[in-house]
């Protein structure tokens, strides 16, 4: 059996390796890692069962578990799923495939688009003004958008600091911009349940951190608490940012 193994089988078990590894990651990250231990727990008895004991009735049962199971793990890890499929299509060079395609499309962010919210975030942060923007990318956030209250404006300092004013009735949601625009404003989030985000980080940071792990948007977070700007992108924290730093992160291209 060692000589029948050929690098066909190398690359298989390779592959399924990575796939076992990644889903581990994703599931840690979405705070699921027992339910996703508990799978692999129920999968190895059913293997034992069936393959090495050879018991048909209680194997029989299994079969048909696990065979309702899959429409039962589509359904609870639907936002897992959706993640997964997200990044496999937004990785490196599938992004860079699409964009090429799409070179005509879609343009490049104007040093005018970016500052303004640059200057906001910094003013805000002096003020310790709290503040949740989401800039949407290649993922449409219809959903997220019809949340909150529309308001289709240009991008403006000022009515960016009006917005998360303490007083205004749109502060405490986050702000979404869409094609170098305002879209809406009091939109809700989904908030991430991971357990290894620091203590000291409150609601919108969670919330933040939760929108960069279903989708490919750059959420920018000021802390009411400290003053710090923050990125939350693609499931990671990226704190304490200066003006610099930040709009690094708004000209960056994937």
């Amino acid at each position: 059996m060692f000589f029948d193994f050929t690098i066909k089988d190398f690359i298989d078990i390779l592959l399924v390796a990575v796939l076992l590894y990644y889903t581990y990651k994703v599931m840690k990250s979405s705070g699921s890692i027992n339910i996703f231990v508990g799978i692999m727990v129920f999968i190895l008895i059913w293997l034992v069962v069936t393959q090495v004991l050879d018991m048909r009735l209680l194997g029989s049962i299994m079969d048909k578990l696990v065979s309702v199971g899959v429409l039962a793990i589509i359904v609870i890890f639907q936002d897992e799923i959706r993640r997964f499929l997200l990044n496999l299509g937004s990785h490196h060079n599938a992004s860079a495939f699409v964009k090429f395609l799409m070179r005509n499309k879609k343009s490049k962010p104007m040093h005018e688009d970016i500052m303004p919210i640059v200057m906001a975030c910094i003013s805000m942060a002096k003020g310790k003004v709290g503040a949740l923007i989401v800039i949407e990318r290649d993922f449409p956030l219809d959903d997220i958008i019809n949340t909150g209250d529309v308001i289709d404006a240009n991008i403006n300092q000022r009515l960016i600091e009006n917005i998360f004013f303490k007083n205004s009735p749109l502060h405490d949601g986050a702000m979404v911009i869409r094609k170098k625009r305002i879209e809406a404003a009091g939109c809700i989030l989904p908030v991430s349940h991971n357990l290894d985000i620091p203590k000291e980080l409150g609601l919108r940071h969670r919330a933040a951190l939760g929108m960069s792990q279903v989708s490919d948007a750059l959420c920018i977070i000021v802390s009411e608490e400290t003053g710090g700007i923050s990125v939350a992108h693609r499931g990671e924290f990226h704190l304490n940012l200066n003006a610099e730093q930040l709009e690094s992160f708004l000209t960056a291209e994937e």
